[in-house]
């Protein structure tokens, strides 16, 4: 496991793991101790993976998991934005890695990549106050080789589009282009203020999964149901019901032919 040139120049690190709990809670292990950040740490299998809210991550040998420690990188207003580099970043490598790009490989609302309608990729941003610092970690799993069952969605590996892909292949890329697009994203906020999400909004947008679709959003407080406009400058959602726009900060968001399997989703159901 090697990280990209890219990376490197920018001043990343990586630590490769055999095997761990959570590469996630081994960053913020790291943060704890002091690390300084634009530390990814990879992990060849996970024993105790998570997902969103908590949820199981399923974690077979083959697929890719990677955390990515950032400590200070933006102020804590802004931290959200990071899931929306991230997902673009994933995006442009596996595009670059396998030549599919938007609409069959798409990004979905707030956290996953899709090719063909299925997940291949789960991400999970956390934020925490470690040692008087912003601390952001980024958790993202890939489907390389292998798609979970079981889950209440539809799931695919990058293996249908490329035989003889190998995790590494996928990381390599993965972080080169969090490297560009981070730095570009830190560049628009310093260039204007008043808009640092505008661009990153755009590409994001133009990649997007169910733009203009009727969707359902489960929330803690229950399911809503409405047209899925895009995202407000802020990244929320924008749901226009019956009783108008809505903007939505997180929820778990379900296209028409999934809806029937939104009763199946429980706290502990497995995540790719």
């Amino acid at each position: 496991m090697r990280l990209s040139h890219e990376a490197e120049t920018a001043g990343y690190r990586l630590l490769s793991l055999e095997a761990t709990g959570s590469t996630n809670d081994d960053a913020l292990q790291a943060a704890r101790d002091g690390d300084p950040g634009r530390l990814w740490i990879v992990a060849a299998e996970q024993q105790a993976g998570r997902g969103r809210h908590g949820r199981q991550w399923s974690s077979p040998i083959g697929n890719l998991y990677a955390s990515l420690l950032l400590v200070d990188p933006c102020d804590a207003a802004s931290a959200p934005q990071l899931g929306f580099v991230a997902g673009l970043a994933l995006h442009e490598a596996i595009e670059t890695i396998t030549g599919i790009g938007h609409p069959r490989l798409a990004l979905k609302w707030p956290n996953d990549l899709l090719l063909d309608g299925a997940k291949v990729s789960g991400l999970l941003l956390e934020g925490h106050r470690i040692n008087g610092a912003l601390t952001i970690v980024i958790g993202i799993g890939v489907n390389v080789a292998f798609s979970p069952g079981g889950t209440p969605y539809p799931t695919k590996s990058l293996r249908v589009l490329k035989a003889d892909l190998e995790r590494d292949q996928v990381f390599a890329a993965l972080s080169a282009s969090f490297a560009r697009i981070f730095a570009a994203w830190q560049a628009a906020a310093r260039l204007n203020p008043s808009d640092p999400f505008g661009p990153i909004r755009r590409l994001w947008l133009e990649r997007g999964a169910g733009m203009g679709q009727e969707v359902t959003v489960r929330l803690p407080t229950g399911a809503k149901q409405g047209r899925f406009e895009g995202l407000d400058p802020h990244g929320r959602l924008q749901l226009k019901t019956a009783d108008g726009m809505e903007l939505i900060d997180a929820g778990d968001l379900y296209f028409p032919h999934l809806q029937h399997d939104i009763g199946k989703l429980t706290p502990n159901a497995t995540r790719s």
